[in-house]
């Protein structure tokens, strides 16, 4: 693990890769959590974070569905949505001089059962968002938006 200025020098010299997740429900909703942390502070965004090194990207997925939704999720039925760019003009130690780039591999996955999801600490809450409200809503984020336009 790196310290903080060591991992703020990585954010300003390269792009992160990350996985979002797009979960929807049933009826189609997406599951949204509203983000404590920078990027993207005070916004509705899927589910989603860093892949680590060396981990592939199946273990990747399966954690961040455990750790970030509390559920035990199949990465052979999500669906590859193909690779988004997000870029940020802050970063998590709100350093003035340095943007975030991510590389995002973003997957859809459809719960076909009710489940209860929870959200880890990085959300202050979450939502199912019906896909024309979320569209249609300025509180979530751009680079939400897009994984459905």
């Amino acid at each position: 693990m790196l310290n903080d200025q060591d991992f703020l020098g990585v954010i300003d010299a390269t792009p992160l890769v990350s996985i979002d997740l797009v979960i929807r429900n049933a009826k189609g909703q997406v599951l949204l959590g509203l983000r404590n942390n920078k990027p993207a502070q005070g916004y509705w965004f899927v589910p989603g974070g860093r892949v680590r090194k060396n981990e592939r990207l199946k273990n990747t997925f399966q954690r961040l569905c455990r750790d970030e939704l509390e559920l035990d999720l199949n990465f052979s039925n999500a669906r590859l949505l193909g690779a988004y760019e997000h870029i940020y003009d802050d970063n998590f130690l709100n350093n003035s001089s340095v943007n975030t780039h991510y590389v995002v591999i973003g997957y859809e996955l459809i719960l076909e059962h009710e489940v209860e999801v929870n959200l880890d600490d990085q959300h202050s809450d979450q939502r199912w968002w019906p896909l024309e409200e979320l569209l249609a809503s300025d509180e979530v984020h751009e680079n939400t938006k897009a994984y459905f336009e």
